[in-house]
C-alpha cells in the first residue's frame, strides 16, 4: 500500500532533496537579467541574515491591453527543469489523451531555472484575461519547490510565500500590482525549530503567522522563542512549529506545535519514534483576530511520504489532529487544545485511509455571531465540523463525505473519498459557502477513471444550528446521499476538474489541489471594493513532485451562482493554446525559453491604487 503512488525507482529521502535545493541553486541564469523584446526587466534585492544578497527580478511584458484597472491573480511556481534531470522525448503526457506539450526538464545549457511568482490578467473581459503579464523571478536559491501564500490578500498587506525544501519564506510587495519588490526573506537558519513551511495567515497589523510542518533543522532538543524545549527527530520529521513573521522577513517568534508532555501514544507515532509522543505536523491555519484564536491542523510527518515507494503502512503517521491556540500575546501564542477526529461509518481495506487521516486544511467562521471551525482530510476525504472554536475541550462530527460528490458527477463507483486526496478548503467571508478541491488521487484506479474536482457546500444550516448540530454522516447511506439530518450542509455545486500526469516524476494524475477565492467586485466607480460575497475561485491542478502526485500544471477560473453551482470559466484561457485554464507547461515566458513550471499556490490581488 502507497499513500504516494510510484512505479519503481531509486529512493531519495527527504534531507538529500532539501540539501540540493539549497546548495544545488547557484545563481540564476544570466539570461534572465536581460531585457527580451518587449519585456521590461526590474530587481529588487535585500540581504538575509546569512549575509547574502537575495532577490526578485520582475519580466514586465509591455501592456498594449485595455486601460481599464486590472485584477491579478498570483501564482506560486517552481520551475520543472534540472540539470540532473532527463527529457523525455516530446515532453510529457497529459491525461488518457497522450497529447506532449512543453519540453521536460530546463535548458538546453543545463542550467537551472529560477522559481518565480506569474503574475496573471484575471481581469474578465479584458483583452488579456489570462495572460501571463509577469514572472517575477526570485534568486539565487532555485528548486525550492514553492508551496503556499496567505489564504486571501487584503489592501497593504505583503504576501508571504513559502519553499518547502529551501526552507525559506519570501515577503512580497504587491502594491504595484503587476511590478513585484521583494522586502524580506526568513532564510532556513532563522526558523532552526521547524522545517517545511506551509501555509501562511497576514493580521491585521501587517504581520503573519506561518505553519512549518516538519521538525527542527538538526534531530534533538531545540528552544523556542518562549523558552520551552521540544525534542524532535530532524528536518521534515516531528514536531513542527507556528512561526511569526514581520513585513520585512524578521522571524519574530518560533512556538512549539507540540505539548510539553507526551500526546496520545497510540496515535502518534514518528519515524524514528520520539521520546516524547507528538502528532504535531501543522499544515493548515487559520486565525479569529476578534476572538485571540489561532487554528493548526496536522498533516503528516511529511519526509516518510516524499519517497512515493514507501513501505511505510503505519496509519498514525497520517495525522488526525487539530490544535488550538490563544493569540492574545501576538508573539507569545499559548496551545490550549489538541482534539483528534472520529473516523465514520465508511470502511476501507486500508487504515490509512480511513475518513480521520491526514488533516490538511481548517476553515474558520468569519462572522461575530459564528465561532465553528470545519476541517477536512486528505487521505480520508471528508468534512469535519465542531462547533465552538473557543470550548476548551472541541468535539467533532463529520458532517460530508466527499463521495456524494462524486455520485453527483456520475463518478461513484468507483471514485469515493478514500484516498481522494481532499484539499484546499474555504468558506466564504459571509460564512455561508465551503470551498473544497479534491485532486482524484487514488493509485487503484486506472488514469481513467480518476479525477479531480471542486465542489461546494451551503453550510448555513449547520452553522444556525447552534452549540448542538445533529448533523452527523453515520450510515452507510449517508456517505454517497449526504447527510439525513436537517441541518447537514447542502451541495449546491460541483465541477469536474480531471487534470492530468505531469512532469518526469509523475505517477498519478490529478485535478486541483489548491486554490482561492474572489473576494474582489469593480463597484460604480471604476475602483475594486472588497466583497463578502465570493462569485468565482481559481485553483491549481500541482501537488509535489517529489511525491509522484505531479498535475498537469494547469490554472483554471471556475464562476459560482448559489443559485446555479459550479460553472468553469471558458473565457480563462491560455495565451499559447487557447485553451481553457492557464497552462504552466510551455516552452517560453517572459523570462526566457525555460520550459515548465509547477504552479502550487494561487491568489487574488488588486494594485493598492485601484482598490478602496
Amino acid at each position: 500500500m502507497h499513500v504516494f503512488p510510484a512505479p519503481h525507482r531509486r529512493r531519495v529521502s527527504f534531507l538529500a532533496v532539501a540539501a540540493a535545493a539549497l546548495l544545488a541553486a547557484a545563481l540564476v541564469l544570466a539570461s534572465c537579467g536581460s531585457e527580451r523584446p518587449g519585456v521590461r526587466v526590474v530587481r529588487s534585492a535585500v540581504k538575509g541574515s546569512d549575509g547574502r544578497t537575495y532577490w526578485v527580478e520582475n519580466h514586465l511584458v509591455r501592456d498594449r491591453g485595455d486601460a481599464h484597472r486590472r485584477e491579478w491573480v498570483l501564482a506560486w511556481a517552481g520551475a520543472e527543469g534540472s540539470p540532473a534531470a532527463k527529457s523525455a522525448p516530446g515532453g510529457h503526457s497529459h491525461g488518457p489523451s497522450g497529447t506532449t506539450t512543453g519540453t521536460a526538464t530546463g535548458t538546453a545549457t543545463g542550467a537551472v531555472p529560477p522559481d518565480f511568482l506569474a503574475v496573471i490578467d484575471a481581469t474578465k473581459g479584458s483583452s488579456t484575461y489570462g495572460k501571463v503579464v509577469n514572472t517575477a523571478t526570485i534568486g539565487p536559491l532555485t528548486q525550492g519547490e514553492p508551496h503556499h501564500m496567505q489564504y486571501i490578500w487584503h489592501k497593504g498587506q505583503r504576501v508571504y510565500a513559502g519553499t518547502m525544501f529551501a526552507d525559506t519564506d519570501y515577503v512580497f510587495d504587491v502594491s504595484r500590482l503587476p511590478e513585484v519588490r521583494l522586502t524580506g526573506v526568513a532564510l532556513g537558519r532563522d526558523t532552526p525549530c521547524g522545517s517545511v513551511p506551509d501555509a501562511f495567515w497576514t493580521t491585521r497589523d501587517g504581520y503573519a503567522y506561518g505553519s512549518y510542518l516538519g521538525g527542527p533543522d538538526v534531530a534533538g532538543p531545540c528552544t523556542y522563542s518562549d523558552g520551552q524545549v521540544r525534542t524532535g527527530n530532524g528536518f521534515g520529521g516531528t514536531p513542527g512549529e507556528l512561526v511569526r513573521l514581520a513585513p520585512d522577513g524578521r522571524v519574530t517568534s518560533e512556538t512549539a506545535a507540540a505539548t510539553k508532555q507526551s500526546e496520545d501514544r497510540a496515535k502518534c507515532h514518528s519515524v524514528p519514534q520520539l521520546p516524547v509522543a507528538s502528532c504535531a505536523n501543522p499544515h493548515g491555519l487559520q486565525v479569529r483576530e476578534d476572538l485571540n484564536r489561532l487554528v493548526l491542523s496536522d498533516f503528516a510527518e511529511a519526509r516518510n511520504y516524499l519517497d512515493p515507494d514507501t513501505k511505510l503502512t503505519d496509519p498514525t503517521l497520517l495525522r488526525n489532529s487539530v490544535r488550538v491556540f490563544d493569540i492574545g500575546n501576538r508573539d507569545r501564542p499559548k496551545l490550549l487544545s489538541v482534539s483528534y477526529l472520529p473516523t465514520g461509518p465508511r470502511k476501507d481495506q486500508f487504515a490509512a485511509f480511513d475518513e480521520d487521516r491526514m488533516v490538511m486544511e481548517n476553515a474558520l467562521t468569519s462572522l461575530p455571531s459564528h465561532r465553528g471551525l470545519f476541517a477536512s482530510t486528505m487521505a480520508g476525504g471528508v468534512v469535519y465540523f465542531t462547533p465552538d472554536v473557543m470550548s476548551p475541550h472541541p468535539v467533532w462530527q463529520e458532517v460530508f463525505d466527499s463521495s456524494a460528490a462524486y455520485k453527483r458527477l456520475g463518478l461513484n463507483p468507483p471514485l469515493t473519498g478514500s484516498n481522494a486526496g481532499s484539499s484546499w478548503l474555504a468558506l466564504t467571508p459571509d460564512d455561508k459557502y465551503l470551498f473544497q478541491t479534491v485532486m482524484g488521487s487514488d493509485p487503484r484506479h486506472t488514469l481513467a477513471q480518476n479525477s479531480g474536482m471542486l465542489f461546494v457546500l451551503d453550510v448555513q444550516k449547520l452553522l444556525a444550528s447552534g452549540p448542538h448540530p445533529r448533523c452527523r454522516i453515520d450510515t452507510q447511506a449517508e456517505i454517497t446521499g449526504g447527510g439525513a439530518d436537517p441541518d447537514c450542509p447542502a451541495l449546491v455545486g460541483t465541477e469536474q476538474i480531471k487534470g492530468g500526469i505531469g512532469g518526469p516524476q509523475g505517477r498519478v494524475g490529478i485535478g486541483p489541489h489548491w486554490g482561492a477565492m474572489d473576494h474582489f467586485q469593480r463597484g460604480p466607480d471604476g475602483y475594486y471594493h472588497e466583497t463578502t460575497q465570493v462569485k468565482r475561485v481559481v485553483t491549481a491542478d500541482y501537488f509535489i513532485a517529489k511525491a509522484g502526485i505531479d498535475g498537469d500544471h494547469k490554472i483554471c477560473m471556475t464562476d459560482f451562482d448559489p443559485r446555479t453551482g459550479l460553472t468553469l470559466d471558458r473565457s480563462f484561457k491560455d495565451e499559447n493554446t487557447g485553451q481553457p485554464c492557464v497552462a504552466f507547461d510551455r516552452r517560453s515566458w517572459p523570462h526566457g525559453a525555460l520550459g515548465n513550471a509547477r504552479p502550487h499556490g494561487v491568489l487574488f490581488a488588486v494594485s493598492d491604487t485601484d482598490v478602496r
